[in-house]
């Protein structure tokens, strides 16, 4: 049975590209993220790869300006993103004490709300149905203490989509969740992309999944974006070995890129008998 649809949310559905230029970042004077550049489409899914500490956290915060930058972000037209544009899934958020499920999901709505602004019952019905869209709706009134690692996260990535921002940043969108999980997810994603054109920007740390949802990829190191594009060009056995520091292979399955380290070699012990 198809799940119940998100209220479609108009021509503004339509998302602008979102463009980097030369975006740079320092923590006490040591670089980050050096010079990254990016141009992505609407509608576009990218997928941030990289070893542990090569910068694709950082640059989705400093895109929405939790971190200082140099260089610039942009909307189409050079227009400058505002709260509304982009939407940021963390990778620890916070969940507050006593805070019931749909009113955390709500919090997505902030951005559209002004200074004394409520959220409408409409607001709700949004939230509501992106929760059963992510199989959560029998949680709305618990608390979000009450949830395990996996079922926070599903509403985190919940508040995420409420906010109904025409460029979706995710940090590690299913690193708490089971395979199964992890597919609705990413499904679910991928779905609303085509729907209503979503731009979606992932870091990712599985490389067969981001392969399998990303149109294109943008592999970092040290700070730097040493290749993107396409998951077959981006996606090798030499620069992913390289990056990553161990021998990796890639294969394909079904139609899908596979990456898996190097088979072991097999360990041969010499046996001595004493007389």
């Amino acid at each position: 049975m198809r799940p119940a649809s998100i209220p479609a949310a108009g021509p503004a559905a339509t998302p602008p590209a979102l463009r980097a230029e030369d975006v740079g970042v320092a923590y006490h004077g040591v670089e980050v993220l050096r010079q990254i550049r990016l141009d992505l489409h609407a509608g576009q899914w990218l997928g941030l790869i990289g070893p542990n500490g090569s910068g694709k956290s950082t640059l989705l915060r400093a895109a929405v300006g939790l971190v200082p930058s140099s260089g610039r972000f942009e909307m189409a037209h050079g227009r400058t993103p505002t709260p509304t544009d982009l939407s940021l899934m963390p990778q620890t958020p916070h969940l507050p004490d006593g805070m019931s499920v749909v009113e955390y999901v709500l919090l997505g709505r902030t951005a559209h709300l002004g200074w004394f602004g409520t959220e409408s019952s409409a607001d709700r019905q949004l939230a509501v149905a992106v929760l059963r869209r992510l199989g959560m709706a029998s949680f709305a009134e618990r608390t979000v203490q009450q949830l395990s690692g996996g079922e926070a996260q599903r509403v985190v990535i919940a508040r995420a989509l409420v906010q109904r921002a025409p460029v979706l940043l995710l940090d590690e969108p299913t690193s708490a969740l089971d395979l199964g999980h992890q597919v609705e997810v990413l499904e679910l994603v991928d779905e609303l992309r085509h729907e209503e054109g979503l731009t979606v920007v992932a870091a990712m740390h599985d490389l067969s999944i981001a392969a399998r949802y990303a149109d294109r990829l943008a592999l970092l190191h040290h700070g730097r974006m040493v290749a993107h594009g396409l998951p077959d060009d981006v996606l090798t056995p030499d620069l992913l070995s390289r990056v990553y520091g161990h021998p990796l292979r890639v294969h394909t399955l079904d139609g899908h890129l596979i990456v898996a380290p190097a088979p072991r070699q097999p360990v041969t012990r010499n046996s001595s008998h004493s007389g």
